[in-house]
Order: C-alpha cells, then structure tokens, then sequence
C-alpha cells in the first residue's frame, strides 16, 4: 500500500509540474480511475480537458481516444500511457479500406456515419460522427435522399437500425468485448438472479441485447442503474465500467455480465494503462500522439457537425 501511495504521490507532482489534466475511460482499473481528473466517455474526456487551461493531457484510455482529444485540443501535449493500447474496432476499418470502398462505390454518394471509435484518418473521411449516446439522433438527421454507411460497428449499427427505421448499409466490424458476451452466458447470471434487470451497451449482439431491459452508453448507465427499482442489475459492458457504477450507486449490487470463459469481459487494450505507465509518460512526455494539421482540421469537421446536430 505503500508504494502505491508513493506512486499516486508521484503521478501528482509530475501533474502538477507538467501543469496536466488526467483523463480516464469508464474501462480504465479502479486505481487509474482513482487518480484522474475526470473519468467518463471518450468524446466527453476529450471536451473536458479542452475546458481546462492544461498544457498536458495524459489519456488513460486507448489510441483512437487520445488521438480525438488531439483533434480537439490541438494546442495541447497528448500522451498516451502505453502506445500498443489499440481498438479492435478502429483496427476492424483501416482509412485506407474505407477510402477504396468509398471510391468502388462512388455511384452510391454514401453519406457516412463514424462511430467515434474509429481513427482520425477514417473520421476525416466521414460525413457526420456519433457516440453510442447519439447516434440514433444522427442517423435520423441523415439526408433522406442518400443511402447511409455506417462504420465501424455493425452491432452498434444494427442496433441504430431498429430504434431509427433508417435503411443502412454496416461496415461489419466489432468490439472483441462486446461480443463476447453470449445469450447463454447472460442467461445463466439472470437465473441466479431473477429479480436483476438487465443494462447492456449497443455494441453487443442482437441475441444479447434481446435479454436486457435497456441498451445504453456507459454515460446511460448511470442514470439508469441509480433510478433502477431493483437491487441487482446486471451490467453488460466492460468490467472497468463497474468501478465507477459502484461509487455512483452505493446503494446498488451491481454484477458484472459474465462471458462463456470468464465472470467478466476485459479489454486488454485498456488494461495496458498502469500506475506506472501513466507516471512515465507525464515524466518523460512520451509516447505523444500527433496529427498533420490537414488531416486534423478534416477530422474535426464532421466532430462538430455531431455536435451542432446534438443540440
């Protein structure tokens, strides 16, 4: 215990010293979790340490994360923990496949829908960006007379789809994490606890989504498991998601939605993010996450458009 106080000392100073601003996803461990400034969504971090007067971002999070606080936050040192921290999502739609896709089927004139999970480079080549939290309200904003693409989630998407009634066409990739929770898996954690409603973010499958009692974003489930009329829920996310909900709602016992390997889903993308990690690179400002300027200002065009159709 006491070198992790030592430790959390030294992030400290290094973050005052480097007058930083620490961000942590929802996914993070609860000892990151713990030592950050804010913790919450991706799009929500990155608009958080805008509003500060930081000179540094250290992003606890992964690749495509800090890479969007950069977009916004031009101005500003970004660095990432541990630089293999990647995406199964960003890496399932290459800015280079999606560019020739789009060229093969110019004839279509696709308006295209990113997920913010996704790289600066595939948002650059995207019409409008969305969150999970949004993307319904985007996609119903979409131009009627243009067939949509939606990237890079085909879970995401197909969930869109039926709270929409827009046609789309799913760029087919998904979360390693979100899939791996079964209809099975989630089933048997139900019959152990029968009276648990069921909160599953739109990123897993349609089986799974079918056995919860609402699909939301991580930023949802707060709400919703802390107005819940029940004692158990049965959270289906990232396990990382679990610390926050269980200091926002003491009063709840919050399970975690178990796998058909495990008692909860981890993305190992996100646990690469230590202490340790985060100490060194706001010791040594390394590793940075840069942008081409051009690139950058193509990135952000479609992020504001989000936000200007989200008021």
């Amino acid at each position: 215990m006491a070198v992790s106080l030592d430790l959390k000392e030294e992030i400290l100073a290094l973050k005052k010293a480097r007058n930083a601003v620490i961000l942590a996803h929802n996914y993070q461990t609860g000892e990151v979790q713990d030592v950050a400034d804010f913790v919450g969504d991706s799009l929500g971090l990155a608009y958080y340490a805008k509003a500060t007067d930081a000179d540094v971002i250290a992003f606890c999070g992964v690749h495509f994360m800090a890479e969007t606080a950069k977009i916004i936050n031009p101005g500003k040192i970004v660095v990432l923990p541990d630089k293999d921290a990647g995406c199964t999502l960003e890496e399932a739609c290459p800015a280079g496949d999606l560019a020739a896709f789009l060229t093969e089927h110019s004839e279509r004139n696709y308006y295209v829908i990113a997920y913010i999970n996704c790289s600066g480079a595939v948002k650059a080549l995207s019409d409008v960006i969305c969150t999970s939290g949004n993307a319904v309200a985007i996609v119903r904003q979409a131009p009627a007379d243009r067939p949509i693409l939606f990237v890079p989630d085909e879970n995401l998407g197909a969930w869109v789809i039926e709270q929409s009634g827009r046609k789309m066409d799913l760029w087919k990739g998904h979360c390693d994490v979100h899939t791996a929770f079964t209809r099975d898996s989630i089933q048997r954690i139900k019959t152990e606890y029968p009276d648990a409603l069921v909160v599953a973010h739109p990123e897993c499958t349609h089986a799974v989504r079918l056995l919860a009692n609402e699909v939301c974003s991580t930023e949802k489930m707060i709400s919703y498991c802390r107005s819940a009329p029940v004692q158990h829920l049965i959270v289906v996310t990232e396990s990382g998601m679990l610390h926050r909900l269980r200091k926002e709602c003491p009063d709840k016992t919050l399970i975690a939605g178990p796998t058909d390997l495990c008692a909860c889903s981890d993305c190992l993308h996100m646990k690469r993010n230590t202490l340790e990690k985060l100490r060194d690179c706001l010791k040594f400002l390394e590793p940075r996450v840069e942008m081409d300027e051009a690139l950058r200002l193509r990135a952000e065009g479609p992020i504001l458009r989000m936000l200007a159709q989200s008021k």
